[in-house]
């Protein structure tokens, strides 16, 4: 072939090649709390290749539509939807490349939505030297229906304890990655804010914060929301008094840890307890105050006092990380919280129609103290299906990994593999029983 003929191909090679590159991403904005397409919303598309750049822009359509038409990089993009004041992300967060369709859900925004409340208040203290240091974790719900967004510059409130000073902090949203989260000091002495949506489902804050020690100290959480379960975890060799709280062990948690909880916790509720002695947890992990390595430990950097610096993008997604979960900050806390929602979830009945499921001492003293809520339906006396079998036992199986992942038991590329195949599973499983 002679050159001119062949530079002639080459460069129609490379033209193809050019445009193959070109992608068209086409997607929709359903507002899940009307039903209806989300139309005139801001919509973006951001480059992750190129940390978070935008790469284009346009407003849903009247039907929720839009459309980007952008050169691919061979890296993940995202796409984000500003609804009301609040971005929300398609389910899953990154857009993996060649990606060719894209739903993000949002949702309308209140300052004040009825039925915000705790599944988990989880507070892990260890002494340091003259310092207690206090990891404290906060699981929000967001149960309302129709579901709605809660934000304000006051979103969540938390109590802190008095001359505690705050290292770090940080928030998650339902499915997001942990990032960099201020809380705000309020007029009232000891409360903070979080301005940060809580949106339908489950929200995440944790603040690392350390307080004065001498040897004995007298603190706890300090609710403001009426909260399921309240977990405190602490060294064997330190000694803990609840005094009149009606704290109880829990067996079967960590072997190196003393772990307390108390149920149905009220608002204003006194948890205080008696705090004494030295000592930390041993595990075999980076805590959430002892920093941390990859992008995780850029969050976990003690700050100068109250309120920290500014964060990441809120709700920004960890690309190098996408499949690590739902663990925020130390793994010692979600870990924990893992074992505690393993030991007390209520078992599924077993028993025919006319059988009463069984239940424990505790649970029967709950039910009898708290009248029936509205939003939560009564227990089902027929056997579970077998779709509930099994995300039952997907769940077990996602927190097994995440377990044997934390011990060192599995390479990172083995857990990734798996997490991912779990995943599907789990999607489909929770679909199958839905419909």
């Amino acid at each position: 072939m002679k050159i001119p003929n062949l530079l002639r191909v080459l460069a129609a090679l490379l033209a193809l090649s050019a445009l193959s590159t070109a992608t068209n991403l086409k997607g929709t904005v359903k507002n899940g709390t009307t039903g209806k397409p989300a139309a005139g919303d801001d919509v973006v598309l951001l480059d992750m290749s190129q940390g978070m750049q935008e790469a284009a822009r346009t407003k849903s359509d009247a039907q929720g539509r839009f459309s980007f038409n952008y050169e691919e990089t061979g890296g993940p993009h995202m796409v984000r939807a500003l609804h009301q004041g609040v971005n929300y992300f398609p389910k899953g967060g990154i857009i993996p490349p060649g990606t060719t369709t894209a739903e993000v859900t949002v949702y309308d925004a209140a300052a004040k939505v009825p039925g915000i409340g705790l599944t988990v208040d989880m507070l892990r203290a260890q002494s340091e030297g003259s310092n207690l240091q206090v990891t404290e974790l906060w699981v929000v719900k967001n149960p309302s229906s129709p579901p709605r967004t809660q934000m304000s510059d006051n979103a969540f409130e938390v109590m802190l304890p008095p001359e505690a000073q705050v290292d770090s902090s940080m928030a998650s949203g339902p499915g997001g990655q942990p990032v960099n989260s201020a809380p705000v000091p309020q007029s009232e002495k000891n409360k903070y804010a979080f301005i940060f949506p809580l949106r339908p489902g489950e929200t995440r804050f944790q603040v690392n914060y350390h307080l004065p020690y001498s040897g004995t100290i007298k603190t706890g959480p300090r609710p403001l929301y009426a909260t399921d379960h309240v977990v405190i975890m602490l060294p064997k060799s330190m000694q803990f008094a609840g005094g009149g709280a009606g704290y109880q062990t829990m067996s079967g948690g960590d072997p190196d840890a003393n772990i307390q909880v108390i149920t149905n916790v009220n608002p204003g509720q006194d948890l205080s307890f008696n705090l004494s002695g030295t000592g930390t947890i041993q595990e075999g992990q980076q805590t959430a105050t002892g920093g941390g390595g990859g992008q995780g430990g850029g969050m976990a950097q003690r700050r100068g006092g109250p309120g920290g610096g500014l964060g990441a993008p809120e709700e920004t997604p960890d690309p190098l990380h996408r499949y690590r979960g739902f663990i925020l900050g130390g793994l010692a806390v979600a870990l924990a919280l893992g074992v505690f929602y393993v030991v007390t979830r209520p078992k599924p009945a077993i028993a025919v129609s006319h059988a009463v499921p069984q239940q424990s001492a505790a649970t029967t003293k709950r039910a009898a103290a708290s009248p029936p809520r509205a939003d939560v339906p009564p227990v089902a006396l027929a056997p579970p299906r077998n779709g509930d079998r099994l995300l039952d036992a997907l769940k077990e199986e996602l927190f097994q990994l995440e377990l044997e992942r934390h011990q060192g038991k599995i390479s990172a590329d083995e857990y990734e593999k798996a997490k991912t195949a779990l995943d599907t599973t789990l999607a489909r499983a929770a679909k199958r029983t839905s419909s």
